[in-house]
């Protein structure tokens, strides 16, 4: 690659050459993230990787993908790209673990207006960061340079991750039953989703973002650049202590959408409102977008980044799994025999 060069590809706008430097940023942050299973190192046209299925009897593959969506907005106008990578890593493998499956490894792609190789280097670290989290490998990825087509200071991050899990063991709430009880993971904030009304709300383009707010113990752009919470070991730890029956990666579409996606028919979830720890950013966006509390709960996880649904006699054992690794997790409500899929008190 020394001596690759096009003067004339150049001139059009793409300087290979940047891409090279950027592998070379990104390297030590790419390999922190290698497990044994990874063959290959980065250059080649594919990541290489031996799965462990020591002790399965029937392994399945589940894969997921995602992308940041315009909350990497945010991180252009403040001009801090080391986290939104562990938000394209988080909403991959955050729905990976719903089906019970360990994340084995993560590819990323980068489409960029103008390749500044340490702006790539910096965005693939929160890729990294994200992969060293969830336990899986960086592996590959791509990065696209787009002249003419998006500005030189525009991007655009996203990604897919594949996972592993015997097939015996997927979580597939058939054994999910009236009087199994809902646990809360918090969340560390707005997570990855409904940005274009929090844009429109906070007027971005406009606003400071590095006004220090009190309520928040931080600037509003910190506040809103806060990673999405990755679940993974904690999920990991509780399926080992526990009758896990369902679990929900509360995202877009918020509560009313995504609980009742892990619920089968003829069940619902009853939710106590009161119990939940809601966090300050979103009574002020609450407040400030004049949004009605439906459409809240609607649209964000309210200070709920993923649910829980385990049996009534394991719940404790779950709670206490999950505050091990760190999690603070507390009971929301209880799954009801019921025709409607989601209720509040």
């Amino acid at each position: 690659m020394e001596n690759s060069y096009s003067e004339a590809y150049a001139k059009a706008g793409v300087d290979i050459r940047a891409g090279y430097e950027g592998v070379k940023l990104m390297k030590k942050d790419v390999e922190r993230t290698f497990t044994p299973e990874v063959l290959s190192g980065l250059g080649g046209f594919g990541g290489l990787y031996a799965p462990n299925m020591t002790g399965m009897k029937e392994p399945v593959f589940v894969s997921g993908t995602d992308g940041v969506g315009t909350k990497q907005r945010i991180a252009q106008i403040i001009e801090k790209y080391d986290t939104v990578g562990i938000d394209c890593v988080a909403m991959c493998v955050n729905d990976i673990i719903c089906a019970g499956a360990r994340p084995m490894f993560f590819l990323d792609y980068i489409a960029i207006g103008k390749n500044d190789p340490e702006k790539v280097a910096k965005l693939v670290s929160g890729v990294a960061e994200g992969c060293v989290q969830a336990g899986c490998a960086l592996i590959g990825g791509e990065t696209a340079e787009h002249p003419g087509t998006m500005t030189a200071d525009d991007f655009d991050l996203a990604g897919f991750s594949v996972g592993i899990v015997d097939k015996e063991k997927i979580i597939d709430n058939n054994s999910m039953k009236a009087g199994d009880v809902i646990i809360a993971l918090p969340s560390t904030g707005i997570h990855s989703n409904g940005y274009s009304l929090v844009r429109k709300v906070f007027d971005v383009e406009n606003a400071d973002l590095n006004q220090y707010v009190a309520e928040l113990g931080k600037t509003l752009g910190e506040a809103l650049l806060e990673p999405t919470k990755i679940y993974v070991k904690p999920v990991l730890a509780a399926l080992e202590a526990s009758e896990v029956h369902g679990i929900s990666h509360i995202t877009g579409g918020g509560f009313y959408e995504n609980i009742p996606r892990s619920i089968p028919k003829g069940l619902g979830a009853r939710i106590d409102k009161t119990k939940i720890r809601k966090l300050p950013i979103f009574d002020i966006l609450q407040k400030k977008g004049e949004i009605s509390e439906r459409d809240m709960f609607n649209t964000y996880n309210m200070g709920v980044g993923m649910v829980a649904i385990v049996s009534e006699e394991t719940a404790d054992n779950a709670i206490n799994a999950f505050k091990a690794t760190g999690i603070d997790a507390y009971t929301i409500g209880e799954v009801l025999a019921s025709e409607d899929r989601i209720t509040f008190d």
